[in-house]
């Protein structure tokens, strides 16, 4: 109840981490567990952390498959992250409970589009401008950036210099983000940039992909909503908001940077030594003062706070 009047006030932080609490209780009742992951994967979509929703999601469906809400949520997360075959899959599950559900048919009709359209995409070769316009978001221009002082680095193609169209394969000490598609920096109606941002964690060979982090926003208050549960591969317990450090890697240099949780993700964009590569600003995570990160900076130049 308490979730459901934050989630009433659009406070969705607090309404996830009520859900979250709620889910802690384990009460044994796999119907409200259900409606608890359903709820709270409502709060993560409408904060842009559209994976962790649909993690949530399947939770819930695979707790009570018939519930409609938990699939409808699913859909909406793959047709956010652009995977329209599984769109289309969630859809047509939910509507084998309820063929009239208008906003599954609607759903089913757009992904069928959207995938249609991105087959004719790939399959013709178009030039970049023309590429960008077709994700349905203003386009993000070079001016817009230098007005901001964000430094972007371009990844040439064999082809054709381009902005990619998701992520670049980042190594860092042999460790691989692996790739997250169709997540593009775009301005929203208020013009101001929405990104991606990939959040590293060298210790466990993680990561945590954001599709839409404001750059007004402060890095404190995504990692509240991003450890309101202890991850599963935590188990030291030690990732807590609180106990956390942040930083970016100058590559150059091979220096690392300290990240001020309170910031703003443009005050870190505007860094002199702040490239963002292949369209993604990344931060590494570490636990503070663990044996682990002492280890990893060891012979490194770090600038601290």
């Amino acid at each position: 109840n308490e979730g459901n009047e934050y989630f009433k006030e659009k406070d969705y932080g607090r309404a996830l981490a009520a859900y979250s609490e709620g889910l802690r209780r384990r009460c044994g009742d796999a119907e409200l567990d259900a409606v608890l992951l359903t709820n709270r994967a409502a709060a993560q979509f409408h904060l842009g952390n559209y994976r962790s929703a649909l993690n949530d999601a399947i939770q819930a469906k695979k707790l009570k498959p018939t519930h409609l809400k938990a699939i409808i949520r699913g859909a909406l997360c793959h047709m956010e992250l652009k995977n329209f075959v599984e769109a289309i899959a969630w859809c047509e599950e939910g509507l084998q409970i309820d063929s009239k559900e208008k906003k599954l048919v609607e759903m089913r009709h757009k992904a069928d589009k959207l995938k249609e359209l991105e087959g004719t995409f790939l399959g013709t070769q178009t030039d970049f401008s023309s590429r960008r316009k077709c994700q349905g978001r203003a386009v993000v221009g070079s001016d817009v950036l230098c007005e901001r002082n964000i430094k972007l680095v371009l990844e040439p193609s064999d082809e054709e210099e381009e902005v990619s169209d998701g992520l670049a394969e980042i190594s860092l000490d042999g460790f691989h983000s692996g790739s997250a598609m169709g997540a593009k920096v775009h301005l929203d109606a208020d013009g101001s940039l929405i990104w991606p941002v990939l959040f590293l964690y060298p210790e466990h060979e993680q990561t945590d992909f954001t599709v839409a982090f404001h750059e007004s926003s402060r890095f404190i208050d995504h990692l509240m909503v991003m450890f309101a549960e202890l991850p599963p591969w935590d188990l030291e317990k030690k990732y807590l908001p609180n106990n956390l450090e942040l930083y970016f890697e100058d590559e150059e240099r091979e220096e690392m940077y300290e990240v001020n949780p309170e910031h703003t993700l443009l005050q870190v964009l505007q860094h002199e030594r702040y490239f963002v590569k292949a369209g993604t600003p990344t931060v590494l995570v570490f636990a503070k003062r663990s044996p682990f990160s002492k280890k990893y900076f060891s012979g490194k130049k770090v600038h601290r706070l």
